[in-house]
Parts: C-alpha cells; structure tokens; sequence
C-alpha cells in the first residue's frame, strides 16, 4: 500500500493561505485606490471648473485694450498644454490667443462644458484631449474662450496607479519569500511523518512517528497516532504469541500423538477395520500438524532480523530452477509447462530459498488448480531496469472480489473447496513478499486464469 505524496506547490495549506490572503490584499488594495481615484477626481474636476470659474468671472471685468493686456498677462503664469485661451470677434474670427478656432462642440452660453475634443491643432501648447471650456462674450461684443486640460485628472491616476502598482509588488514579493520558506519546514516534517507512515505500513509496527519540540498541531496528532500505534503493537503481539505459543506447545504433544498412532497401525493387522481408521486419523493429524507448521513458518518470515542474509541475485538460474523442478508435475497433471525468459534479468537483492519458495507455491496453486489440457506459464520480465516474474496460468482464475482475502491466513476461494490445502500458501507468499519489500499484483491472464506479477522493485523497508 502506497501513501499519497505531500502536497507540493500551491496544493500544501500554506500556499492556499497564502495566496488567499494576497487575493484579498490585491482586492481590498483595488478597491481603495478605486475609492481614492474617485474622490481625488472628483475634488481636482471642481477645483478645476472652480478655477475656470473665478478666471471668467476676472476676465469680464475687462474690455478693449485691457481685455488683451490681462490676458497677456495671464498667459506668463498659465502652464503650458493646461490652460489657454482665444479671442474672437462678434463674427467668430480670431483676434489674438493661442486659441485659434472656437472648438465646435462649445455653445455659446458662458457655462462651463466638458469637451472630448478641446482643439484642432498641433500646437503643443494647446489641449487637445478632454477638457473644461467656458465661452463668454465681454461688452464690447468679442468672445473670450477659455479652456482647461483635464490631462492631470490622468496625472493623478498614474500616481494612484504607481502607488497600487508598488504596493501590491512589495506585499507578493515577501509573500512568495514567506511563501517558500513557511512552507518548507512543515513539507520536511510531512515527509518525514510519510517516511515512518510508509515503514508503519510495511509491516514494523515499532516505528513512530516523529516529534518536535513545538508542540504544535502536527505534534499533537503525531503523539495521538503514536498512542494508538503503541496500543496496536501491544495488542497484536498478545495475540501473535498466543498463536505462536499455541503452535508451537501442541507440535510435540501433536508429535507424540502421531507415533502412538503409528505404532497402534503397525501392530493392527493389515486390511482390518481398525487400520482403516487409524490411517484417517493419521491423515487428519498429518494434516493438523502441517497447518502448525505454516504458522510457525509465518511467523519465522514476519521477523525482520531474515533481512540479514539477503545478498545480490541473478534470478535466471533460480526461474530455470523452478521450471525444471515442476515441470515433471505439470506433465504428470497433462499440462504444458512454459519459461519465457530474456537473456539477462536485474539483480535482485533477497533471500533465495525465501524467493524460491515463494514462487514456488505459486507454481504448485496455478498446477493445482489448472484443469488437464491447460497451460501454465512462469516469466520473467526486465521492466525499467527492475524485475517482474509472472505466474500465469489458464484455470477458474481468481474472483476479484477475493484478491484481497486469498492472502489472509486459512483463506480458501470457493473454486479451491475442491482441491487440498488448508489455506496457509499465498499467507506464507506474503509474508515472504513483504520481507522483500516487493509487491504481489493478482489480476487476470491473457490464458482466462489467474495472474499473479510478483513486483521486486524494492520499496521502502521497515528496519530491524
């Protein structure tokens, strides 16, 4: 069983956090400049229209030569490309101003109007984008023009958009710094914490998970899962030995039973009532005593000193091993027996008896059950560097509703009630497997039957 990977990226908590809470600096940022754009604006339009304003309400107090001189005077104060002016007789033609033509959409009515246009001209001085003007015709008959930019109406929203621009930059820039360096030390306990849970999950249920000195929430749910697993581990090798001691107490007596048995057969004469029955009760103490057995021998695999004598192996000669030693069998059942192998497989790094004898009751249960006529296959496979050996066969398969429990201990499929066996082979193929730290796929095979892919990639194994 694999354990999902951290979450990496923006997929751990404090990413999210952190970039929600910069969505929402952004937004709210937005939304104040937006706030202050708008009031701004609104403050510099009636300054400027008020401006425009006090400058018309001057202008008409003048008239002749005085109207010209004043606003020649005014000029040398104006700025340049935000305020100008036209004078213009009763028939509309210039007289003087760098306003040259009266801008079309202005009527003639000395208020003040937003124009979209203010001037044709390519005069730099002038305005020529929206713009305040005024029309108003002094006493003696001219009309003045005066016009406004509103071109620092945008000033300002250049300034509020520097400001939102610089503000929102120097918030992300230390988030993403936050951003990486808070997420790095919690994603190293996580893996750390996955590491212990993966090697809790191999079967060494003396691992616990990893503590700090912070006491935070990791830590607390890390000391709670401790807890239980302390309890777990308690709990199971109660049972464990209790089982273990149980086989192991009634072999002898069991054994003692047998050769009582045996010599009570020997001395009934052969062919007699008596003998008949002794030879059953043999075969059932046989039996009883072979079940014991396989659970000592379980029980002997979970132990994960066995790890100790692994060594690197070539698994070619010991799949040519396994072919030549049930091939007799397979022949005897009228089967035909295959190898399909390449040239050359990786090592392995195991036990090879262990190995062996884990293929090997594959073999025997795909023999077992595999009806005469049929086909059983035994393959080896170099996939990515690592090796697969498959057993495949053409028998009653396995349900999928029982590929799980087939490796329970004294599990036996319903197709199996038929055959021998009391349901300890695949327990001990397990056993053997996840000493390895390899894994056991069952699945269908292209013959109708079972297949079963033993993976011997190693995984993570739990230490002694």
């Amino acid at each position: 069983m694999s354990l999902p990977n951290p979450s990496k990226g923006w997929r751990s908590s404090t990413s999210r956090l952190l970039a929600l809470y910069s969505a929402l600096f952004v937004a709210w940022s937005g939304i104040l400049m937006g706030v202050m754009y708008y009031e701004v604006s609104a403050y510099l339009d009636n300054l400027a229209k008020h401006s425009l304003m006090q400058r018309q309400h001057l202008f008409s107090h003048f008239q002749g030569e005085q109207l010209a001189d004043a606003l020649a005077v005014s000029m040398t104060f104006d700025i340049r490309g935000i305020d100008a002016y036209g004078l213009f007789d009763a028939e509309h033609r210039y007289l003087s101003g760098a306003l040259r033509h009266i801008p079309k959409d202005l009527p003639l009515d000395g208020k003040i109007h937003m124009l979209n246009d203010c001037a044709e001209s390519d005069d730099p001085t002038l305005p020529i984008d929206s713009c305040d003007a005024v029309a108003t015709q002094t006493k003696d008959g001219r009309w003045l023009i005066l016009v406004r930019d509103n071109g620092s109406l945008f000033a300002v929203t250049r300034i509020i958009l520097h400001a939102l621009f610089w503000g929102v930059t120097l918030t992300i820039l230390p988030g993403i710094v936050g951003w990486h360096l808070l997420r790095r030390r919690p994603l190293q306990r996580i893996r750390g914490i996955q590491a212990s849970a993966e090697a809790i999950v191999a079967g060494d249920l003396t691992r616990r998970l990893p503590l700090s000195n912070r006491r935070d929430e990791l830590d607390m749910l890390a000391a709670i899962v401790n807890a239980m697993l302390e309890r777990i581990e308690r709990l199971m090798n109660e049972v464990k030995g209790v089982c273990d001691n149980i086989a192991h107490d009634l072999r002898t007596p069991l054994t003692r039973l047998r050769a009582q048995l045996y010599r009570m057969q020997q001395q009934a004469g052969e062919g007699s009532a008596q003998a008949t029955q002794l030879d059953l009760v043999l075969a059932e103490a046989d039996t009883l005593m072979a079940r014991f057995r396989g659970l000592l021998r379980i029980s002997e695999l979970e132990d994960r000193q066995r790890r100790s004598g692994f060594v690197q192996l070539d698994p070619v000669p010991l799949l040519q091993e396994l072919h030549e030693f049930y091939l007799p069998l397979a022949e005897d059942d009228g089967l035909r027996f295959q190898l399909q192998l390449p040239a050359s497989l990786p090592s392995l790094n195991g036990d090879r008896a262990l190995l062996f004898e884990a293929v090997a009751n594959l073999l025997s249960n795909s023999i077992k059950f595999t009806p005469p006529g049929g086909q059983v296959i035994l393959r080896g496979i170099n996939e990515n560097g690592h090796t697969r050996i498959e057993v495949l066969d053409s028998g009653p398969g396995i349900p999928e509703s029982e590929r799980v429990a087939v490796f329970q201990r004294f599990y036996r499929a319903e197709a199996g009630n038929l055959k021998s066996g009391f349901g300890l082979g695949l327990s001990i193929v397990a056993a053997i497997v996840s000493l390895h730290g390899f894994t056991l796929e069952v699945g269908t095979s292209e013959l109708g039957g079972a297949r079963l892919v033993l993976d011997c990639r190693e995984r993570l194994i739990p230490q002694a």
